[in-house]
């Protein structure tokens, strides 16, 4: 359904020419508010391209499931009796009851609505329901739960709601090598096999755009991150490390970690190499991943927009197996990029009220070093103007 703008709901717009040269407008105050352009950002971005939905080793046993939010739709993902990762609309197909009403679980063999009892295996298919048996002519398959396209990747679940899903080697994948400037930069890491170390969840009263649009940039650091900078001391200068394609922060000459006070963390990655060593990655995977990559762990935010003004964010610390088997002291990495999610977090709390005054109005601007974010705006532009993400 194609949401239209109304006197209440301002149809997108391009951000406009800033006076400056140097400076570049942002996207005006009410993309960041209005309830019809979330709406929008639902249909045409969050259901139209891969979205980031679960880790992969949630789900270790068939019949582990879980529910999650991708634009208007909430997605069930199980692992079936063969071991591999399905995705469906978690809507019965009889008189349309929400199937799974918990954010997680596990079931012994099928899934069952709790209204009338409709069953389904773990692939989907249309298995009982009261009197099926008289009901000879129903196609069980046909009847099924409504499939969703899912890729793994990174060792996540990756799930599309199109009707034609974009490529995925292009729109995510093509991340990485926009970012890296090829995959196996990436693909060293090995993310697939790191074991979970932490998770962290942080429920942030801030439009998503606004989150993204810190992240890419380090114009702030110096400002708000004294422990970041303290290990990459050239984020103090405001150049974040997405500004320069391939780049890598490096790490202060008496940091032996990426830690909290810059002392040892756990070694090397096997597989990095040495270019890559006591160096940061920052990649933006639109429209809701972050990847963060230092030589000892893996570091990824999954973004959930639940209101124009509330964005859930799943953060995930990863290490070696045997560091996590071996009941490692992680808390010190951990503690690094917690206190930077706090940090900005606040920040973009801070912003979101300010998106409706009337000072915010026609928006904001970006100084040289965040120009890169004007093309993150025109992206969205495009996007709810029907482009292609």
């Amino acid at each position: 359904m194609t949401t239209t703008p109304t006197e209440s709901s301002p149809a997108p717009t391009t951000p406009a020419t800033a006076a400056a040269p140097s400076l570049i407008a942002t996207l005006a105050g009410h993309h960041y508010t209005d309830p019809g352009i979330f709406r929008q950002e639902q249909e045409k971005i969050f259901e139209r391209l891969w979205f980031c939905a679960v880790r992969s080793a949630d789900l270790e046993k068939p019949g582990a499931f879980r529910t999650v939010r991708i634009g208007r739709e909430s997605v069930l993902i199980t692992r079936n009796r063969a071991g591999a990762l399905r995705a469906f609309l978690n809507i019965c197909r009889h008189r349309g009851a929400q199937l799974c009403t918990e954010e997680s679980g596990e079931v012994r063999r099928n899934l069952q609505c709790p209204y009338h009892a409709w069953t389904y295996d773990l692939d989907g298919r249309l298995v009982a329901a009261p009197n099926l048996q008289k009901m000879p002519d129903i196609d069980r398959t046909e009847r099924g739960l409504v499939p969703v396209p899912l890729r793994e990747w990174l060792g996540y679940a990756w799930v599309c709601l199109a009707d034609e899903p974009p490529s995925f080697e292009d729109t995510v994948i093509g991340a990485a090598v926009e970012r890296l400037g090829d995959t196996a930069s990436l693909d060293r890491y090995r993310t697939e096999g790191l074991a979970l170390g932490e998770r962290r969840t942080y429920d942030v009263r801030a439009n998503w755009k606004l989150i993204i649009e810190n992240f890419m940039e380090c114009y702030h650091c110096a400002t708000i991150h004294p422990e970041l900078t303290d290990v990459l001391p050239e984020f103090a200068d405001g150049f974040a490390a997405q500004y320069y394609v391939g780049h890598g922060a490096a790490f202060a000459d008496e940091a032996t970690g990426f830690t909290v006070d810059g002392t040892d963390g756990f070694g090397r990655l096997p597989g990095i190499e040495d270019t890559q060593d006591r160096r940061y990655y920052a990649i933006t995977v639109r429209p809701q991943v972050f990847v963060n990559l230092v030589p000892d762990h893996v570091i990824v935010h999954r973004m959930f927009p639940m209101a124009p003004d509330r964005t859930v964010v799943e953060c995930d610390w990863l290490y070696l197996p045997e560091i996590v088997d071996s009941g490692a002291d992680v808390s010190k990495s951990v503690e690094l990029f917690h206190r930077v999610n706090a940090q900005d977090f606040d920040a973009c709390e801070r912003t979101q009220p300010a998106m409706s005054s009337r000072a915010y109005r026609d928006g904001g601007v970006l100084v040289p070093s965040e120009h890169h974010i004007g093309a993150f705006h025109q992206w969205v532009t495009d996007c709810l103007a029907g482009g292609s993400g």
